[in-house]
């Protein structure tokens, strides 16, 4: 039984069209994705619920002043300390200082564990990490050719010899001129598809040519007119100008370019290795005398350590010293810990961290979320993970983020999801909650059942131990009734 022609090519084409998939936007959902900054109004005061971030008024508001000082970039060496229990936004604060900085502003994170698997040394590790924090705005200044194309003439040899050779004709509103075009010119052109029409600029030191879009005065001609052209005004007063062009490098990846002689392909290949102190006290030298000449800024950036208890007296040292230099960028760091051994040491210290390193801190006390907060964090998230739930069930998962953890609670959005579409459902409800509640154990019934089960696991300590005890026992016992029965057998 076969269909019609046009039908099958119709139930062809359906099926090719399904299998295509839309690959021009990947996007993964992370535990943070949702953070758009600090949510704070233009006095610094925090909202209630904005750009991701709720609740953690004092912490953000306090974040916000630090944000400030960053940004007017004159204050080095301050260091942050985001301290609070596990679960009360400590890295979504920082990840929220990092939205709200922009692109601009050199913004390094790193846990603190990273140090200790690398290739180099703990403190060689820091240093690369605080100098990819400095970044280092240069600024030059180039001649280009700005104008608009009015014709371009390419002239072939008639011999048949690749040598072209040709004249392009520019204008602006005030003057016209005409050059000539040499091979890799011509090269440049045809690469970029110019064409009459168009507004170009020629970097006369490089070459480079970069297409700003088309006239207004070809604004008619539908034919050379694509849904993407962008129309630009005619350029003004001469063709020949002199632009100051900036670069924002960082510090490191100056010292890995200066390092070797090919450092800048080791900057794509992530190979590094240790840095010669010499090259660096050169590279700041260099630096220094830029911006005694204005050709250069120094932009101090944010280097985040989270996990910070996981660093040693070694780098903690390094750190009191770090500081203290004026090439340093603002410190963050983020830990959970309360008063516990310095790493390294047998000494105790709040958060694990040293007296000295402290005492240059400012500390920021993230606290817990409350029910009201905790509601509307898992509606972010919710939306976030495109996932609609009901009303009953989001008082439920609610409760259980109040009772287990919100992670645990966050963590079961997408599942839930997942059972909700198994049985073909649009919304997530509450029998899906507690479909997965019942699959997955939080931390609180995991340790009830190790409790309630720990004489059938391997290796488990404290109840062998009881059980010896009471072998003991009994067997005391059991001799003191054998003394009794034979002292009664001796009087009788």
């Amino acid at each position: 039984l076969s269909a019609p022609p046009g039908k099958r090519s119709a139930t062809m084409s359906e099926v090719k069209m399904a299998e295509v998939k839309d690959m021009t936007r990947i996007e993964r959902i992370g535990a943070h994705s949702h953070i758009r900054g600090l949510g704070l109004d233009d006095s610094l005061e925090a909202r209630a619920n904005s750009q991701g971030l709720v609740g953690q008024l004092q912490a953000r508001k306090a974040a916000g002043v630090i944000l400030e000082m960053i940004k007017q970039g004159k204050i080095a060496g301050r260091a942050i300390l985001l301290a609070g229990q596990p679960g009360t936004g400590k890295t979504a604060i920082a990840m929220g200082m990092a939205q709200a900085l922009g692109e601009d502003t050199p913004f390094t994170s790193l846990a603190a564990s990273e140090l200790f698997s690398m290739e180099m040394s703990k403190t060689e590790a820091l240093t690369q990490a605080f100098r990819r924090s400095i970044g280092v705005r240069i600024k030059e200044e180039a001649e280009i050719i700005e104008g608009e194309v009015v014709e371009i003439q390419i002239e072939r040899p008639t011999d048949g010899s690749a040598n072209k050779t040709g004249k392009i004709t520019m204008k602006t509103t005030d003057m016209e001129a005409v050059y000539d075009l040499g091979q890799k010119m011509i090269e440049a052109l045809s690469k970029e598809k110019i064409t009459a029409g168009d507004v170009i600029t020629i970097d006369k030191a490089s070459g480079r040519i970069t297409k700003l879009g088309r006239s207004f005065t070809r604004s008619h001609d539908y034919d050379a007119m694509g849904p993407m052209t962008r129309f630009v005004q005619c350029p003004e007063d001469e063709l020949e100008k002199r632009k100051e062009v900036v670069h924002t490098v960082s510090l490191h990846e100056i010292d890995v370019i200066n390092s070797r002689s090919h450092g800048f392909l080791a900057l794509f290949a992530g190979d590094t290795g240790e840095i010669k102190p010499e090259i660096r006290e050169q590279i700041d030298t260099k630096v220094s005398e830029w911006r005694s000449e204005g050709k250069a800024d120094i932009v101090p950036g944010v280097l985040f350590i989270d996990e910070v208890h996981m660093l040693d007296i070694e780098c903690y040292s390094y750190l009191n010293r770090a500081l203290e230099n004026e090439l340093s960028p603002i410190l963050i760091l983020a830990t959970n810990r309360g008063i516990t051994n310095i790493r390294g040491t047998s000494y105790k210290s709040p958060h694990g961290i040293p007296l000295d390193l402290l005492d240059r801190l400012l500390i920021i006390p993230t606290k817990p979320y409350s029910k009201k907060e905790v509601s509307q964090i898992l509606t972010i998230r919710c939306e976030e993970e495109d996932v609609e739930i009901t009303d009953k069930a989001r008082e439920l998962l609610t409760k259980i983020g109040m009772s287990t953890s919100l992670r645990y609670a966050i963590h079961m959005i997408t599942i839930a999801n997942l059972v909700a579409i198994k049985r073909r459902a649009t919304m997530v409800d509450v029998a899906d909650i507690k479909r997965v509640y019942g699959l997955f154990d939080d931390v609180k019934r995991s340790a009830d059942y190790l409790r309630t089960y720990e004489q059938h696991y391997m290796f488990s300590e404290g109840v062998d131990g009881d059980e010896d005890e009471d072998d003991e026992e009994e067997e005391t016992q059991g001799k003191e009734k054998k003394k009794r029965s034979t002292r009664m057998r001796v009087e009788k």
